[in-house]
C-alpha cells in the first residue's frame, strides 16, 4: 500500500511532470518566425520573379491593412522561382491535352487521361455540375463513355468551363497536366523540389503555399530530413483534396517540421473545392481549414485574391516576429 507521504510526493511529480509538458507546448505554439517562404504556383514560366514576389507582398500588405496591420520590418522573405523549370520540362515531355488531340491528331498519354478524368470529375461532383450537363457537352457521340476516352474527358471539362464558376477549359486542362507531371515524374519533382527546399532553412519559418506550390511544399516537408521549424504552414488554393492528387503521397502524414497547418479557400474555387479536412486529408493533428476567402479574382484562384483575405493577412502576420 503506498503512504501518504508517497502519495503527496507522487502527486507533486504528476504536477510538475504536467506543468513542464504545459510549459514546452506553450513555448512551442509561442514560436514566431522571421523568415517567409512563398512557394508559387503553376503558370509562372516567362515571368520576373522579382515582381511576383513583390505582388505576393504587396497583396498581403492589402490585407493587413485591412486590419491596420503591415508586414513587419526586417522580415526575410524568400521567393523560390520554379516557373520556367516546369514549362522546359512539360514541353519536353510535351504530353497532349484533350483540346489539343482533335488539333493535332494521334491519340492522348492514357496515364495522364486518366489521371486527368479523375481530377476533372472530382471537380465536376463537388461543383454539383450534373450528368445531364456533362452529357449535353458530349451529345450523340456512339463511343464508349470512360477515363480513356479523351473526347468524354473533354465534355467533362467543358461542363466545368461553362458550370464551374471561373476556370476555363484549357487553363484546368494545363492545371492537371503540370500537376500530373509533378506528381508522377520523379525527375520534374526532384528538380522542383530541389529549387524550393534550397530557400528553406532551419531558422523558424512561415511557408505559404498557393495551388500546385502546395503540393510542392507538402512534398519538401513530409520528407525534408533537416530539423526544420515552421511554426506555420499555410497552404491556399489547394488541390491536395482531390484523391487523384492526395494519392501520390500515400501514406499521408501531418509534416514533422509544421506546428500549425491552416488551409484558406473559396469555395467558388473549382481546384480547392475539397477542405483538407478529416473526409478529404486525413492526418492528425488535424488541419484548420478557413472556407470564407471571397477570392475577387476572374477564376477565383488567383494568389492576390487570397492574401488580401484579412483573416489569411492576419494569421500569416501572427506567426512572425513584430
Amino acid at each position: 500500500m503506498i503512504g501518504r507521504r508517497q502519495l503527496l510526493k507522487f502527486a507533486t511529480a504528476c504536477a510538475v511532470s504536467g506543468m513542464v509538458r504545459m510549459g514546452a507546448a506553450a513555448a512551442a505554439a509561442a514560436t514566431r518566425a522571421s523568415r517567409l517562404l512563398l512557394v508559387h504556383g503553376r503558370g509562372q514560366e516567362g515571368q520576373d520573379p522579382a515582381l511576383l514576389k513583390s505582388e505576393w507582398i504587396d497583396a498581403l500588405n492589402r490585407g493587413a491593412g485591412k486590419l491596420d496591420l503591415a508586414l513587419p520590418g526586417g522580415i526575410d522573405v524568400a521567393f523560390p522561382y520554379y516557373g520556367d523549370t516546369l514549362d522546359n520540362y512539360a514541353r519536353q515531355l510535351d504530353i497532349p491535352l484533350t483540346s489539343d488531340i482533335q488539333t493535332r491528331g494521334g491519340r492522348g498519354d492514357d496515364e495522364f487521361l486518366a489521371f486527368q478524368a479523375e481530377f476533372a470529375d472530382a471537380v465536376r461532383q463537388s461543383a454539383g455540375i450534373t450528368d445531364d450537363q456533362v452529357d449535353a457537352e458530349y451529345g450523340p457521340n456512339p463511343k464508349q463513355k470512360g477515363p480513356l476516352n479523351w473526347e468524354w474527358v473533354q465534355a467533362i471539362l467543358s461542363a466545368i468551363d461553362k458550370h464551374g464558376g471561373g476556370m476555363g477549359q484549357k487553363t484546368l486542362e494545363i492545371f492537371t497536366r503540370d500537376v500530373f507531371l509533378y506528381t508522377t515524374r520523379a525527375g520534374v519533382r526532384n528538380e522542383i523540389d530541389a529549387i524550393v527546399a534550397s530557400e528553406i532553412t532551419e531558422e523558424p519559418t512561415v511557408v505559404v503555399g498557393h495551388s500546385l506550390g502546395t503540393v510542392v511544399s507538402y512534398s519538401i516537408l513530409s520528407s525534408d530530413r533537416r530539423r526544420l521549424r515552421v511554426p506555420l504552414y499555410l497552404t491556399v488554393g489547394s488541390p491536395l483534396g482531390v484523391r487523384s492528387v492526395r494519392d501520390q503521397f500515400r501514406p499521408l502524414r501531418f509534416p514533422r517540421p509544421v506546428e500549425d497547418w491552416y488551409n484558406a479557400f473559396d469555395d467558388r474555387d473549382v481546384v480547392a473545392l475539397y477542405p483538407l479536412d478529416a473526409a478529404n486529408f486525413p492526418v492528425q493533428p488535424s488541419i484548420e481549414n478557413y472556407g470564407a476567402v471571397k477570392n475577387h479574382t476572374a477564376n477565383r484562384h488567383g494568389i492576390v485574391g487570397y492574401l488580401d483575405d484579412p483573416d489569411v493577412a492576419k494569421r500569416i502576420l501572427g506567426a512572425l516576429v513584430s
